[in-house]
């Protein structure tokens, strides 16, 4: 547990763009697998990120869940050790594993000590290759996400997340909720289980970086050993969703002190020549805090909420400008005129120079801090990789920033931003909001 110590400190040590260029390397294994490295071997530490194209959208017709559920078995035992053995195993080696999912990958962390690398991957590869899914460990997994399937039934931002999902996607698995339902989770089996790890856990759809202390040619051998024997391919991708936004509101009524807002308008693929030029203009709509003209109108001028934020959602699927905002009962539906005004102001007033300069002096100073240790770059690195960004793509965004002018910004608000395709739903006892 000292050496565990000892890697979690370095972890948060290691800033690796505060001392240097983050210098990338492409790295293809003997076996054919590529992967992204930043090289650092001053630390006897290495940060492993790999990501499966693919997540809970993946889940077969009626076994919304099973991802879900696959992902959370992965460390509760594999090949001859069981749950504890397997966490034994871990804690023993000052290894750390991660398992992740949502709606568009599942996500494999690992932080491992140079000295333990050999045994820890082995670790890590059983948990890939050969997790048990022992029915034990099932029913104790399936267990803590019905309970918190539960909890979120009760919860009005859950609840106001799971209502604009079902009308916003309709039938595309991102229309239902990634954890499943109480009735889909309670059906689940043991084959369907192995079903979505065969599905979801492939390699043609596998992305892969790390930051640390290994070779490139090290690396390669590595990602052979670890993940060779993973099937080739696996179940096919979901096709394109297809957002219902008519603007409007949609009210769910639900008792609760103040009322929870989701609202969303068509948004703008990362791909997209104007991406950055959007980027710029949600900063200074609702992306920047308390530098923002929603937190400014809403909360600052009126004390209508503490928080308001929009942001550009990028799925692998869909793409959204998307917003959220809490404020009581009665003073929801005020606050909902006001985005509603300040929405259609950014589109026929555009912005000025002054939010433009402000703007980007933060996009641009505050891009570095990003880099706090090896796990962040390497999940960074790893992003990059599965949104098609070009290697250098570090080293040029902030100049990709710097290069929007006004008459780029102000274009954009007038061709993207829609009022009329605004869309709401609100969750609570609103007073004058009707569906």
């Amino acid at each position: 547990m000292i050496r565990f110590a000892f890697a979690l400190a370095a972890t948060l040590a290691f800033a690796l763009p505060a001392r240097a260029g983050v210098e990338i390397e492409d790295v293809t294994s003997p076996g054919g697998i590529t992967a992204w490295l930043v090289e650092e071997p001053s630390i006897p530490f290495v940060a492993l990120e790999l990501r499966f194209r693919g997540g809970g959208s993946l889940d077969a017709p009626g076994k919304r869940g099973a991802t879900n559920l696959m992902t959370g078995l992965l460390e509760e035992g594999a090949g001859e050790m069981d749950a504890r053995a397997f966490t034994r195993a871990t804690e023993r080696l000052a290894a750390k594993f991660r398992y992740d999912v949502n709606d568009d990958a599942v996500t494999v962390s690992a932080k491992i000590l140079t000295e333990n690398r050999d045994e820890a991957i082995a670790l890590l590869r059983e948990s890939l290759i050969a997790p048990r899914f022992d029915p034990d460990a099932i029913d104790r997994v399936r267990g803590q996400i019905l309970s918190s399937i539960r909890s979120d039934e009760k919860d009005p931002r859950a609840i106001a997340g799971r209502v604009f999902d079902a009308m916003i996607y309709g039938d595309h698995p991102y229309g239902t909720p990634l954890d499943g339902t109480v009735e889909s989770v309670s059906a689940l089996t043991r084959d369907d289980v192995i079903a979505a790890h065969r599905a979801a856990l492939v390699r043609d759809r596998l992305y892969i970086s790390a930051v640390g202390d290994i070779t490139g040619d090290e690396l390669g051998v590595l990602l052979d050993r670890l993940l060779g024997d993973l099937p080739e391919t696996g179940a096919e991708l979901p096709g394109p969703a297809a957002p219902r936004l008519e603007g409007g509101i949609h009210v769910t009524d639900y008792e609760t002190p103040q009322s929870v807002v989701r609202f969303a308008q068509p948004g703008i693929d990362f791909d997209h020549p104007d991406y950055f030029a959007a980027y710029i203009l949600n900063h200074i709509l609702g992306g920047g805090g308390f530098e923002s003209r929603l937190m400014s109108e809403i909360r600052e001028k009126r004390g209508l909420t503490y928080g308001v934020y929009s942001y550009l959602v990028d799925k692998d699927q869909a793409d959204l400008w998307m917003g959220s905002v809490s404020s009581a009962n009665d003073r929801v539906a005020e606050a909902i005129e006001v985005i509603r005004a300040e929405w259609t102001r950014a589109r026929d007033e555009g912005v000025s120079e002054e939010e433009l300069d402000r703007a980007k002096t933060y996009l641009t100073g505050s891009y570095p801090l990003r880099f706090e240790g090896n796990g962040p770059i390497a999940r960074i690195m790893v992003a990059m990789q599965i949104s098609d960004m070009p290697i250098d793509y570090i080293a040029t965004r902030n100049d990709r920033v710097n290069a929007v002018t006004l008459d780029d910004v102000n274009r954009v608000a007038r061709d993207l931003i829609d009022p009329e395709r605004l869309s709401f739903v609100v969750v609570g006892s609103p007073q004058g909001l009707t569906n």
